[in-house]
Order: C-alpha cells, then structure tokens, then sequence
C-alpha cells in the first residue's frame, strides 16, 4: 500500500506531525524535568525518527530531511502562535511563508525515488 514513492511521502507527513507532537510540548516538560509530559516527547521524538528513517527509503534522505525540518519548524510556529499566545505579525509569517514554499518546492523538484 505504501510503497515507492508516494509511500516516502507518507511516511514523511507522518514524521512531521509527530515532530510537531513532540516540539509543541517541550515546555510542558519543564526541562525535562515533569514525568508525563517527557515521556510524551519521548515517545513522538521515537515515532518520528522512526518514520523518517522508513521515508527515507524511498526518498532522498537530504530532501527528506530538509522537508521533515520545515514541516516541523513551521507545524511549531502554527502551534506557538494557535495555543501559546505567540506573536503573529507579518514578518513573522512572511517567513514562515518561505519555508513552506521552499518545503512545497522540495517536494515538486525531488526525483521520484533513488
């Protein structure tokens, strides 16, 4: 079902929301210090390399890689800015903007697999 590919991608989008599970939280965690929130990010921290590691099977893993820390990166930022009370301005989201663009350009530009 998942294989080549658009499996790759999958696996990917899978990988960056999980990195935007755990990301989110860090400061709940208070240093890492406070048991639930830790073992929270403990776990997506694993269940994303994990599938990173599967999407990079079938994906170049520089591609993969650089799109996993853009989806991360902006998924956090969204959430900061959605949950946390984190500014929002326009520069703010002018470069938030370039990010999922390089990311969607990342994505039309990669080869098939390799």
């Amino acid at each position: 079902m998942f294989s080549g590919s658009g499996g790759g991608w999958w696996f990917l989008l899978m990988a960056g929301l999980s990195e935007i599970c755990y990301a989110a939280v860090i400061p709940k965690t208070d240093g890492f210090t406070r048991l639930w929130p830790t073992l929270y990010c403990a776990f997506f921290i694993a269940l994303s390399l994990w599938l990173l590691a599967i999407a990079t099977r079938t994906l170049p893993t520089g591609t993969a890689y650089a799109v996993w820390v853009g989806m991360g990166a902006v998924g956090t930022a969204i959430c900061g800015i959605a949950f946390f009370g984190e500014p929002a301005n326009i520069a703010r989201v002018a470069c938030l903007s370039l990010i999922v663009a390089g990311v969607v350009g990342l994505k039309l530009f990669s080869p098939v697999g390799h």
